[in-house]
Formats: structure tokens, C-alpha cells, sequence
């Protein structure tokens, strides 16, 4: 067996374990955690449940980002990475970080607007761009994914 299959094995097992907690996370943790503190802090209360769906929603976009990677590794393993099909599972996890970042924008826009301290503003500012950093990186991998595609259809044309 080879690294690259070892390391398929293994990050497969770590995107189940993964997934098995975020689903815990999404379905116990998180409306639990804004219960609590709707009980604890009452003139917050307001926010439980638009707190609870875009928390929900977060964990959900990460979700389809792991399952997305599970069939990118699948092709992986069957040597048709720089296949198409490929560019499908890549769009996908594209399109999954932009809807969670115009999400994040505006948790950040509403926060920024309505805080009294620069803390909370200031790190999500901090999350805002690191998640713009890393859409789009995505971005540019993908068009690489395509020319790397387009480069092998050419060779087994020639071939």
C-alpha cells in the first residue's frame, strides 16, 4: 500500500469521526447551548433561534464540504481525479464556503452595527477574511483542477 493510500484510509476515517460529531454538534450542542443562554440571559433571548439556524447552518455547509471530499477522494483512489466528474464535487464545496461566507458577512455586518465593544466585531472581521482567503483559493485550485483536466484529456487524445 502506498502513502497516498494510506493517507486516503486514513483521512476517510478521520471525515467519518468528523461528521459523527458535527451531527451531534447540530442536532444537541448548539440549540442546547443558545437555550442556555436564552435562560441565562433573557434580554438576549431574541436570539436564540437566528443564532441556532445560522450555527446549524455553518455546521450543514461543512458537512457538504466532507462529503464532498469523501467522493473527491474516491476518485482519487480510482486515478480519475482530473476527470470532469471531479470538477462537479469541487464546484460544490465552492459554492458551500460562498454561502457560508455571505452568512458570516452578515452575522459580521449585524454584530458590527449593534456592539458596544470592538472584541467580537474585530474576530469575526478575522474569520470574514480568512474565509474569503480561503474561497478563494478554492477558486484558483479549481481553475488549476480544470487546466490539469484539460491537459490530460489532450495527452490521452495524442496518445
Amino acid at each position: 500500500m502506498t502513502v497516498a493510500h494510506r493517507a486516503v484510509a486514513l483521512l476517510r476515517v478521520l471525515l467519518v469521526v468528523l461528521f459523527g460529531i458535527l451531527v451531534v454538534f447540530q442536532t444537541m450542542s448548539l440549540p442546547g447551548q443558545f437555550r442556555f443562554m436564552a435562560q441565562e440571559e433573557p434580554d438576549l433571548a431574541y436570539l436564540r433561534w437566528p443564532a441556532t439556524a445560522v450555527s446549524v447552518f455553518w455546521v450543514l455547509c461543512v458537512q457538504v464540504v466532507i462529503v464532498c471530499t469523501w467522493k473527491l477522494l474516491t476518485l482519487v483512489r480510482k486515478d480519475r481525479i482530473f476527470s470532469p466528474a471531479s470538477l462537479a464535487w469541487v464546484d460544490a464545496i465552492v459554492w458551500a464556503v460562498a454561502a457560508a461566507w455571505v452568512v458570516l458577512v452578515g452575522v459580521f455586518l449585524y454584530v458590527g452595527f449593534n456592539a458596544d465593544d470592538p472584541g467580537l466585531p474585530l474576530l469575526l472581521f478575522l474569520v470574514v477574511v480568512g474565509v474569503t482567503v480561503l474561497g478563494l483559493l478554492l477558486v484558483v485550485l479549481r481553475a488549476l483542477l480544470r487546466q490539469a483536466t484539460t491537459l490530460r484529456a489532450d495527452m490521452e487524445a495524442v496518445i
